[in-house]
């Protein structure tokens, strides 16, 4: 090695990336007495640029029934069906595993009495309406998960201290923590920086504003009390106090929501109201802005919300599959990597473990177009009868037949010759 290379290091092998130690729960602590709080917007909600926008959070948008059920249904999706765990050989054959302890704690019982589909419908729902999802994932001694604890979606406080990430919360069980990254499930959208996700309802603050602003303006005309008017009062007071505290009562009754009947005013008062009118008011529904834009910003088609208008269930199969494409598989592939970095270990990546919803689970044939897939796989010459059978849940028979392939229909097998193959 030469005095340069000694000097510079450049004969040295570059340190492999090494992952932190897995610890007990109650010895995960910060290592920092003053983490600097990182401030964010996690239910803080956005301000529009026009003031008398109503101001957007995650919180609020829940008013919306659009809203709502864009998340519901991607949530109810991605919960509904098993959360496979899969490691993928060098050869590039995908296998399930079935007997590792993940495998119970996703699909069965998450943590002491709280189902698995609870769990994942909690986080798929937090994680599509504010971009942001926690759950705490605590383990024992040896590096085993011992649960997967929800928590509070609207709670967790990160910090941080240089690129460490650190967590301040309380779990199921009542008791303040503050763990490493490594024992929290962070499930993150629309990141600006890898750590923080941002909800899609607040990213478009103002378009969400405009259809908030239009369903409280739906509200008030269909409880017929008006909000906001043009006062005209006559300068007629004594002094100026008596025309301020006139001018405070009335507003006080123009204001208050659950003022009914007539309100008495001084002779010569005038009152214009300053609500959208009806006309307006059909004007937003008949664009229906509101509906188009927030199924855009969850990327689902209108008849996962029980809007057929446009005949897409003249062809369900197709609209499922592109359902499926477009949100399920955009949603579902964040959460399957964010669940995979906290839930696996390092070395279980490496040799190809990975987390994979089972959508093939929502394309449910019927019974006769089971029976006829069946049918004809059986018939070819890459599925037996008791591989078909497996799949149908039936049971196995013991024919001579019944574990070998059938050849192609141009193939014969000749066995008394020896030959795999000859052709007709």
């Amino acid at each position: 090695m030469s005095i340069i290379s000694r000097l510079f290091g450049a004969d040295r092998q570059r340190p492999a990336r090494v992952e932190p130690p897995m610890v007990a729960a109650d010895d995960a602590v910060s290592g920092t007495s003053n983490p600097a709080g990182w401030l964010s917007d996690i239910g803080w909600g956005s301000q529009s640029r026009v003031n008398t926008l109503p101001r957007v959070s995650a919180t609020i948008a829940q008013k919306h029934a659009t809203v709502t059920a864009c998340c519901s249904v991607l949530a109810g999706d991605t919960s509904k069906v098993p959360l496979l765990l899969k490691r993928r050989k060098d050869d590039g054959e995908e296998e399930v595993i079935r007997d590792h302890p993940l495998v119970y704690l996703m699909n069965v019982e998450s943590s002491d009495g709280v189902p698995a589909s609870v769990l994942r419908f909690a986080l798929a729902y937090a994680f599509t309406l504010r971009g942001n999802a926690f759950a705490y994932t605590p383990r024992d001694g040896g590096g085993e998960l011992k649960m997967i604890d929800l928590i509070r979606q609207d709670r967790p406080t990160i910090l941080r201290n240089g690129r460490d990430r650190y967590y301040d919360f309380e779990d199921g069980g009542g008791v303040h923590r503050r763990v490493a990254s490594r024992a929290m499930a962070h499930l993150r959208y629309m990141s600006e920086d890898g750590w923080l996700g941002r909800s899609p309802i607040e990213v478009a603050a103002e378009s969400m504003g405009l259809a908030l602003a239009g369903q409280e303006a739906a509200a008030r005309t269909a409880s017929g009390r008006p909000v906001s008017a043009l006062i005209e009062m006559p300068d007629n007071f004594e002094d100026e106090d008596g025309w301020e505290r006139n001018a405070k009562a009335l507003g006080e009754r123009l204001r208050n929501p659950n003022q009914s009947g007539l309100a008495i005013v001084p002779e010569g008062t005038k009152a214009d109201r300053l609500d959208l009118s009806a006309a307006d008011q059909e004007l937003l529904a008949s664009r229906k802005f509101d509906k188009v834009q927030i199924l855009s910003l969850y990327r689902v088609p209108p008849f996962k919300v029980q809007d057929n208008e446009g005949g897409v269930k003249a062809n369900s199969e197709q609209s499922a599959i592109d359902y499926r494409t477009d949100a399920l598989l955009h949603w579902g592939g964040f959460i399957e990597t964010g669940l995979a970095l906290a839930l696996l270990t390092r070395s279980e990546r490496d040799v190809g473990f990975f987390l994979e919803h089972d959508f093939d689970a929502l394309m449910r044939p019927t019974l006769r177009d089971r029976y006829d897939a069946m049918h004809k796989a059986v018939g070819g010459p890459f599925m037996t009868a008791n591989h078909a059978q497996k799949r149908l849940g039936l049971p196995i028979t013991n024919g001579p037949d019944d574990n070998k392939l059938n050849p192609a229909p141009n193939m014969t097998r000749d066995k008394m010759s020896g030959e795999k193959e000859t052709e007709e």
